[in-house]
């Protein structure tokens, strides 16, 4: 049976891929810079500190990685304290995890403060033993480390652990580091038939999770 679980939370957990989509592009012209047509894609799978200094030092903003970071924040967090929407279905599956004694954190690109207020929120949080962010592990999902810290904090055997991701290149990432891996389908993820291929299994949703409940019962 399946043990521990580790999950994403920006389209994996809740619905807020709208809230980044565009963050990139969208805060540059607030600064007065005007962003390169490829902006969205590069910034995509970084760290929020990854995406700061890329674009201090791409576009020369004399501002600190820091003072980027907060500027971001301060856009979006809005959304986070009180209209970001839990994925459909999401709290009764949950529910049905921890009730099978499956340990679960959460390893998420987003900066701490924003993730608390959501869970919050959406009282998901109980759910969760602790949060793991790519900001505070130093680098972003293209490598495991953020996994592998909240990994620990399980305590679980890796075989038996999984990982939720409704992100290509974060799934791909965790699967080579041999963990379980879950794509979960999100509307801004283009490359769906990409993440069906490098899942053990992929969800539609969380209103139709049998081919997870029959990969648990096989472990």
């Amino acid at each position: 049976m399946i043990t521990g679980a580790i999950f994403d939370l920006d389209g994996t957990l809740i619905d807020s891929m709208a809230v980044w989509d565009t963050i990139g592009e969208t805060y540059l012209r607030t600064l007065g810079y005007e962003p390169k047509e490829d902006i969205n894609e590069v910034l995509r799978p970084l760290s929020l500190y990854q995406a700061a200094c890329y674009c201090k030092s791409e576009y020369g903003i004399p501002m600190s990685a820091e003072e980027l970071m907060a500027g971001v924040n301060k856009a979006v967090e809005n959304a986070y304290f009180y209209s970001v929407p839990a994925k459909e279905g999401v709290n009764d599956f949950l529910s049905r995890l921890s009730k099978t004694g499956v340990k679960m954190c959460v390893a998420t690109a987003t900066d701490r403060y924003l993730v608390e207020a959501a869970l919050r929120r959406l009282e998901l949080d109980r759910y969760f033993s602790d949060i793991f962010t790519c900001t505070e592990a130093g680098c972003g999902k293209e490598e495991p480390a953020v996994y592998r810290r909240a990994h620990a904090c399980l305590g679980t055997d890796k075989t038996k652990t999984v990982v939720f991701e409704d992100a290509l290149h974060a799934a791909a990432t965790a699967r080579k580091d041999g963990f379980i891996t879950v794509g979960v389908y999100d509307r801004y993820t283009e490359e769906q038939e990409e993440l069906k291929r490098v899942s053990d299994v992929y969800l539609p949703d969380y209103l139709h999770t049998e081919a997870f409940w029959d990969l648990a019962g096989k472990m």
